[in-house]
């Protein structure tokens, strides 16, 4: 009897032990998607992708220009939460009205804390409209940057921009071409860890460390006479590429999005700097920073080809010192 008993008892246990070795398999074959493609995912459907950062949904370029007269500054800083991450000094010396002093480290917080879209303010545009990318990509969407900075706000503070334009770096110089681009490469896809399977929750992680970071750049000297030290990209139309010339090696990849795969023109090597040049320093800062947070050792090349060759000929606009100069805007101290 007692035989009997252990006997229908295994005969039940058997059942049950085998739904749950397969319940235990079917968990053990669930592979869940890299933590890259859950954030390109969520990029791309809500409408994060690069180019959406750099011009939003509703037409918003990620840069701004200043009013252009006196009497024009009370509309335009009605609009904003103006937030100046200048050093203590340089805002105590002359800020725009109503403009608040904090730390880069702060720009989300304080993001968070604004009850109007926020105009980021620094020296010359480019830290300013790093953050600005950074912030789109957080979720404040409406984010812009003081094109120039407080360079192009008024003279008294314009020393940033004419101090590096005087030196033509590129002209002349041995590892300056004017040949067409090499062909594209195809790589694959950055790779980094995350604990969370959600690509919003990824995303703001990734966001969150960039700006904890701080701006990632490189000067044109550096890669001008060093250029197989990085993987350069130069962010111009085709017209301009070879109109203006290029730094030897320099690849072109525009578009540069995610959506159509273009980004895999770029290297994702742990010892691959990745450096983004156009004409300012400030559209290569938004696209460092995209990069970084997609997992890329990125880096802008600060003033862009105003800082490489200032007075190369073909320039038609966003020439420092021609076309964009210092305006006659008030400061406050």
């Amino acid at each position: 009897m007692k035989k009997l008993s252990l006997f229908l008892i295994g005969l039940f246990l058997i059942p049950s032990l085998f739904l749950t070795s397969c319940d235990k398999g079917d968990d053990l074959n669930v592979v869940s998607a890299p933590a890259f493609t859950l954030m390109k995912d969520y990029l791309i459907t809500n409408n994060m992708d690069i180019n959406q950062i750099i011009t939003n949904t509703d037409g918003e370029k990620f840069v701004t220009a200043p009013p252009a007269t006196a009497a024009d500054v009370p509309a335009f800083i009605a609009k904003y939460t103006i937030l100046d991450i200048r050093s203590a000094d340089a805002f105590a010396a002359g800020h725009i009205e109503g403009a608040k002093n904090i730390a880069f480290k702060d720009i989300l917080t304080e993001g968070a804390a604004a009850s109007k879209p926020v105009l980021m303010v620094c020296y010359t545009g480019q830290t300013a409209c790093y953050a600005t990318a950074l912030m789109r990509m957080y979720g404040f969407s409406h984010t812009q940057a003081l094109k120039w900075g407080m360079s192009g706000w008024n003279a008294t503070t314009a020393g940033p921009w004419n101090g590096k334009i005087g030196v033509e770096e590129a002209k002349g110089h041995s590892n300056w071409s004017y040949g067409g681009a090499p062909t594209n490469n195809v790589f694959s896809d950055p790779s980094f860890t995350s604990l969370s399977t959600d690509g919003g929750t990824i995303l703001r992680k990734r966001v969150e460390d960039a700006v904890e970071a701080g701006f990632k750049t490189v000067t044109g000297t550096d890669v001008l006479n060093n250029p197989t030290n990085y993987y350069i990209n130069n962010y111009f139309s085709e017209a301009d590429y070879s109109g203006f010339g290029h730094i030897d090696g320099a690849y072109r990849i525009l578009p540069l999005t995610l959506a159509d795969n273009s980004y895999k023109g770029l290297d994702p090597a742990t010892n691959a700097k990745v450096v983004t040049y156009c004409y300012t320093g400030q559209t290569s800062a938004v696209v460092t920073a995209c990069l970084r947070v997609l997992g890329y050792d990125a880096y802008s090349l600060t003033f862009g080809m105003n800082g490489l060759y200032n007075t190369n000929s073909a320039f038609s606009s966003n020439q420092w010192g021609a076309d964009s100069k210092p305006k006659d805007l008030p400061l406050v101290q």
